[in-house]
């Protein structure tokens, strides 16, 4: 059984994927859930959001949460269940995306729409606080723009068009693009006073830029420098978006919206539901507007009363330093918790065959009761930024691992084809590198029995194990993705569709076999209901020793070495 309701606790062993992960659509994802080989290995799913309509981001710039009918069923969910396995969705509390009903309305209405204040427009919400640009924009004062903590380069806002020709700046943290599209000779001989003769010339000439420059002041309009005014305004009031926008947590319609979102999972047969972006969503003047304190809390406080009514466990997604002890203070107050630490940890374990800091946060874990996820590899990057330490209050919270091994770790990484994910100030200056992006394959040396060997140790951790699909099959970085995707697109290089010819071919390595004989283990046997302890012999042996009543399994490791062994009753 994979979720005690009783105990609120989550229990077996999660498979993640996107719905087209493998092969085309998520019933080829059932499919494979039912070979033989597969029998018994997953008792969870998480299902990333692409099974809801969405428009970027992989799914984490949502539309709406009704199903992706391109890659999902009504058939598909009662397969699922009918193996026996819970499923885990997202709900990006913090922004949805401008195709979003939502969003739509506001763009269509202006100032008269019903959703005018569920999302946030960025200068009502700083008037008071700063002045405004030559651009039309308040700049926050000083003492609070310094304190802003940022995803990307600039200021997190997107620029969109009301019905009264007015541009309108709203709050944007993440992703947004402005999309010029083509104009028509027509649209320049609307102009009073264009020459028709020159239209067909100067439209070519237009569009040739719309999509390579920045801004339409950089627009070059030949000779008809007299008519740039009217020709922008064309392209303004036909421009189009792409973007995530930061909705208005303090409207009752934000809650009402959640309210139906939670009822609308729970009925897809949701059981646990990761709060994405959560952190971000309280946004107050003179704070960080990243897990501002105590707004942050009341908001998790509301969002679980919903939860509980729908019979879900949450699970706050959260990417913070080790030092920052926000783990702690999620899990305090009941949450579980991402293990974002595992993945560096065990790459510095194995790759330096020192067990010291990998068993300190284990015994951690272990000592104050917390209820993690851990997991290799997953949709995002392999998480840096979340071992460092952190200054609070003048005194240094030291890390997981000091600054000299977080580098030769990203170092490794890199050198094996990883791609670095960083974070930004509010003058656009880098501040901090956030991520790594690789496969858990490659970031190991495509090394098969240190893949083996990290696997093994995150079976016996402590925390529910989440296996990404192509961790499984041994997967590699895949540059083509990444050129593919252009600018921005380093997530892809861990993202490869793998044919049923594919799945068929991988589970014919043994090695592969070995990930799910052990999988099997830890998902069925009763030994991981009970309590582990934790035996080191020296800096690189050490045993995992789970047992309830009579039933036990124990994991033996020499990372000089890379042999393990497993013995169970």
């Amino acid at each position: 059984m994979s979720f005690d309701k009783s105990l609120n606790q989550i229990k077996g062993v999660m498979l993640n994927a996107y719905p087209d992960s493998i092969g085309y659509k998520l019933s080829d994802t059932v499919e494979m859930l039912n070979l033989p080989e597969l029998k018994d290995a997953f008792s969870l799913f998480y299902v990333l959001p692409t099974f809801f309509n969405s428009d970027l981001d992989r799914g984490f710039s949502v539309i709406d949460y009704g199903i992706n009918k391109d890659l999902v069923s009504q058939e598909d969910i009662k397969e699922l269940n009918a193996l026996g396995i819970e499923l885990k969705f997202d709900i990006v509390l913090n922004h949805l995306s401008v195709a979003s009903p939502q969003f739509k309305d506001l763009l269509k209405n202006g100032e008269a729409s019903k959703y005018k204040d569920f999302f946030i427009n960025w200068n009502t919400f700083w008037k008071a606080h700063g002045e405004m640009n030559e651009d039309g924009l308040v700049i926050p004062k000083k003492a609070y723009f310094e304190k802003l903590f940022m995803r990307k380069p600039g200021l997190p806002i997107l620029n969109v068009i009301f019905p009264d020709g007015s541009e309108q700046p709203y709050w944007n943290t993440f992703y947004q693009k402005v999309i010029y599209n083509p104009i028509t000779s027509a649209d320049l001989i609307s102009i009073e006073g264009f020459p028709n003769d020159k239209a067909i010339v100067l439209t070519e000439h237009i569009n040739k830029q719309i999509s390579t420059i920045d801004t339409l002041k950089e627009l070059d309009v030949l000779e008809f420098e007299h008519y740039k005014n009217d020709i922008v305004n064309i392209l303004n009031k036909n421009r189009s978006y792409l973007g995530q926008m930061d909705v208005n947590a303090k409207s009752p319609l934000v809650w009402e919206f959640y309210e139906t979102t939670l009822k609308q999972l729970k009925a897809y047969g949701c059981s646990i539901l990761r709060l994405d972006a959560f952190a971000y969503l309280h946004k107050a003047i003179g704070e960080s507007n990243f897990f501002n304190v105590p707004g942050t809390w009341d908001y998790l406080s509301r969002i679980k009363e919903i939860a509980d009514r729908n019979q879900l466990t949450l699970l706050p997604e959260i990417h913070a330093e080790y030092g920052s002890n926000l783990h702690d203070a999620v899990a305090s107050r009941g949450y579980h918790i991402y293990d974002f630490f595992f993945p560096g940890l065990i790459i510095h374990t194995i790759e330096n065959s020192t067990n010291v800091a990998l068993l300190k946060w284990a015994n951690e874990i272990l000592a104050n009761d917390y209820h993690a996820i851990n997991m290799l590899g997953c949709h995002d990057g392999i998480p840096v930024l979340d071992l460092k330490g952190k200054e609070i209050d003048g005194k240094f919270n030291d890390g997981l691992l000091d600054d000299d091994e977080i580098d030769s770790l990203m170092d490794l990484i890199i050198e094996r084809g990883g791609k670095v994910k960083n974070l930004y100030g509010p003058d656009g200056k880098k501040i901090s590198y956030y991520q790594v992006n690789a496969t858990f394959f490659s970031a190991l040396g495509e090394d098969s029995k240190k893949m083996l060997l990290a696997r093994v140790i995150q079976l016996f951790m402590p925390g529910i194990p989440q296996v990404w699909y192509l961790d499984l099959f041994e997967g590699k970085n895949d540059y083509d993705a990444v050129a593919r995707a252009g600018k921005g697109g380093h997530k892809e290089i861990n993202r490869t569709t793998l044919s049923m010819s594919e799945i068929h071919s991988g589970l014919k390595k043994p090695s592969v076999l070995k990930q799910l004989e052990l999988i099997r283990l830890r998902n069925t046997h009763k030994a991981f209901d009970g309590e582990l302890t934790i035996q080191s012999k020296n800096e690189s042996e050490f045993a995992f020793n789970w047992k309830y009543h009579d039933a036990f399994a124990e994991l033996k490791v020499d990372l000089k070495s890379t042999i393990f062994e497993v013995t169970h009753s």
